[in-house]
């Protein structure tokens, strides 16, 4: 294998603004799906009295 089939290469789409990348060495073309933490999970599942309140505010940009 030379140096360049280790690497990506840029594909122009006909007809397309962007072009595309080939995949890269060692992966594959199915999405893999994220870790789903249960929200009493994360670190440690340590609670505190303002927790649920916190999950229910929203920030005042929104």
């Amino acid at each position: 294998m030379s140096t360049d089939d280790a690497r990506q290469r840029i594909v122009h789409v006909r007809g397309s603004r962007r072009a595309r990348l080939t995949p890269a060495p060692g992966t594959t073309a199915e999405p893999v799906p994220a870790d789903e933490e249960d929200p009493g999970e994360g670190l440690g599942a340590q609670t505190g009295p303002n927790d649920e309140r916190m999950r229910r505010d929203k920030p005042p940009h929104y």
